[in-house]
């Protein structure tokens, strides 16, 4: 087993999914997504996943929604942290 490729954290997947909705993968450059990805990861908590289809099957979508809107809220806090200080 190699836990770099058998184990994932699926907040990373949701963040990615949210940063290309808002378009930021064509506005900032990789510097800023870098530390955009971190300071939110580092909001939010782990949910490690050997594989996305367990997610898929037996995630109940109000559990889906919520990590969502975790996510949308970090995201939004790590822009702010980011573009104030600049």
């Amino acid at each position: 087993m190699k836990l770099d490729d058998d184990i994932h954290n699926y907040y990373e997947k949701l963040l990615l999914d949210h940063i290309v909705e808002l378009e930021l993968d064509n506005s900032k450059d990789s510097e800023y997504l870098a530390d955009l990805c971190c300071i939110s990861l580092n909001l939010l908590p782990p949910r490690y996943i050997r594989y996305e289809v367990d997610m898929s099957f037996y995630l109940p979508q109000s559990e889906r929604f919520e990590m969502q809107m975790k996510v949308k809220e970090a995201v939004s806090r790590a822009r702010q942290f980011l573009d104030d200080n600049k």
